[in-house]
């Protein structure tokens, strides 16, 4: 099935009082706590060399209201005189079940949630409270550490979350919704926090209805929308302002969930805590910016949704393009959330509009090794058979500001490709007069450090230096310093990006949340190359499912007189 972005129910008659939702107070600092017995712990810690806390910084409780329950249906929930009702909308679905109730669900087994919440979910499957719980439990795990019985939390979330069945553009369905919610919620003061996981063309019909019968009277209301965003600047305008004729720019959580990856909220402390890369970080020292994104799988039965955005919408004007301006921007007044999307819009308003001579697109073709069959892009039954939809780009960005005049940031991303991989690589200047080129022969690439952040899999931050290998003569040897993320943390679990994302939002925290003039800003340098792209019906190379890619994604590289750092051969 395809979903096309048509927005419904927008009209340009409604004023300010249409904003029906409760508006959120400013966002809260971005130092959140955690719930432990009747201990409110902070979620920020600064540890020692060693990993162990500071002691000058101990978690020195904070307030001795929280306590432990057990929950079900019936049992009240303490003392606290608000509550938080998260209803997922869309619980039937695919995320749902595979990411938002399973980090909710380590949220709660890590106490990093409020005393009093509940869980809702709402779609038009008919479903009964039980049922829900049945499917929520099937992707459950303690995957954290073994410290509590993992099947009495799991028992108690699953006690906490009940269902609701209904249309989506039925305000009397969500009417109901709303009855269920101030039943569960005792008459407390309501915080409620709408996740809509469901396809974009409806999100202003559950918009609306949840902003006219579903809202808080009493607390705050905010809403989590996943991407696409819209397929283009005039879709995503359209989105945008259909969507504040019900909320305001406070209550739209725009997610991208790269930006809750754990090596892309350490991408800003590793430049802004650390004296030795802030002065190298600009045009002066660094050749080019390589952000890569690869799938070793194809579109897996996501055929009919991903025909109708493609790689670039998909992948490159939203997470990479996301990871991108955390990287290039300039440091920021503070860690606020304002702050730091201010200067993120600036890197964005900086950006050359991308050109159709800096793309190369790519569609992978079926392809037999080992006695097996990996089928083409087109061999999808959902995809249309003369689609030229592309599953590989690569892109050449520039920024026009003093900092990065003139280097390239190259954009690679694909789907069935030879490797799984999201990385950030950052290709340093040669060294002038080297004494040891002689030692690399007529390939400097050799002799180009190199910093590496993996963001997936197994998560790692390398740098590549030049090392004299142990011995008599002179033979030199490009070696790696590695911080590899499970060696050196092995006993901590790195929570998933939608666990931050999703704690983010309930504390009202907006920095890894994408504001609406950042979102335009975005679709501004890609939109007029996507509108050429498919005026033109520019037939994508081919490429064999496993492969590295097309030969045109070398070419662009060469062009800009740069070599792609994951096809070098002596990658960690």
């Amino acid at each position: 099935m395809t979903f096309t972005t048509h927005f419904s129910h927008c009209s340009t008659s409604c004023n300010d009082n249409s904003k029906l939702f409760s508006s959120s107070s400013r966002s809260s600092p971005a130092i959140h706590y955690r719930f432990s017995g009747s201990r409110r712990l902070c979620r920020y810690r600064i540890n020692s060399a060693n990993g162990n806390p500071l002691k000058a910084l101990p978690s020195l409780p904070i307030s001795e209201s929280a306590a432990d329950y057990d929950y079900d249906d019936n049992v009240e929930t303490g003392d606290s005189h608000s509550t938080l009702s998260i209803t997922v909308v869309g619980a039937s679905g695919d995320l749902a079940k595979k990411k938002i109730f399973p980090a909710l669900f380590a949220l709660y087994y890590e106490d990093w949630l409020p005393q009093n919440f509940r869980v809702f979910g709402y779609a038009r499957t008919k479903m009964t409270d039980e049922e829900l719980r049945n499917m929520i439990s099937r992707t459950l795990t303690c995957r954290v550490d073994k410290r509590e019985d993992c099947e009495q939390k799991m028992n108690n979330f699953l006690g906490r979350c009940f269902y609701q069945a209904g249309q989506y553009s039925s305000e009397e369905h969500f009417a109901e919704l709303d009855t269920k919610l101030k039943e569960k919620e005792g008459g407390k003061s309501s915080n409620r926090l709408f996740y809509l996981s469901i396809p974009p063309n409806i999100f202003v019909d559950v918009v609306r209805c949840a902003s006219l019968r579903a809202s808080s009277a009493t607390g705050w209301t905010r809403v989590i929308v996943e991407k696409p965003f819209g397929r283009d600047s005039e879709s995503s305008a359209e989105l945008t302002k259909c969507l504040k004729q019900y909320l305001t720019e406070e209550q739209i959580f725009r997610i991208d969930h790269y930006l809750g990856k754990e090596l892309v909220e350490n991408l800003s402390v590793l430049r802004f805590s650390n004296r030795v890369f802030e002065p190298l970080w600009s045009r002066d020292y660094i050749r080019n910016v390589q952000l890569i994104f690869s799938e070793d799988f194809g579109t897996e039965g996501r055929g009919g949704y991903f025909d109708n955005y493609g790689i670039i919408r998909d992948i490159m004007q939203n997470h990479l393009l996301q990871i991108l301006t955390l990287f290039a921007m300039e440091t920021p007044v503070s860690l606020d959330a304002e702050d730091i999307r201010n200067e993120k819009v600036k890197v964005l308003r900086s950006m050359k509009t991308l050109q159709l001579e800096d793309v190369t697109l790519g569609q992978y073709k079926g392809f037999s090794k080992g006695g097996k069959l990996y089928p083409g892009y087109t061999d999808d039954p959902t995809v249309p058979k003369d689609s030229i939809t592309p599953t590989f780009a690569a892109a050449a960005l520039f920024i026009n500001n003093a900092r990065w005049d003139g280097v390239p940031f190259l954009m690679k991303a694909g789907k069935a490709l030879h490797t799984k991989r999201a990385e950030i690589r950052v290709q340093f200047r040669h060294v002038p007069g080297n004494l040891y080129k002689r030692n690399f022969g007529t390939d400097l690439d050799k002799a180009t450090n190199e910093l590496v952040l993996r963001v997936q899999p197994d998560e790692a931050i390398y740098l590549k230096i030049n090392n004299k290998v142990p011995g008599l003569g002179m033979r030199l040897d490009r070696s790696d310093l590695n911080l590899l993320y499970k060696a050196r943390y092995n006993s901590r679990e790195i929570p998933d990006a939608y666990e931050r994302l999703l704690l983010d939002a309930i504390e009202g925290e907006r920095r890894l949340f994408i504001r609406s003039d950042e979102l335009d800003a975005a679709w501004a340098l890609f939109s007029p190359m996507l509108k050429e792209l498919e005026e033109k019906r520019i037939v994508p190379e081919l490429y064999p499912y496993g492969s590295r890619g097309p030969v045109g994604a070398h070419y662009l590289a060469a062009k800009h007189d740069v070599r792609w750092g994951d096809l070098s051969g002596d990658d960690s």
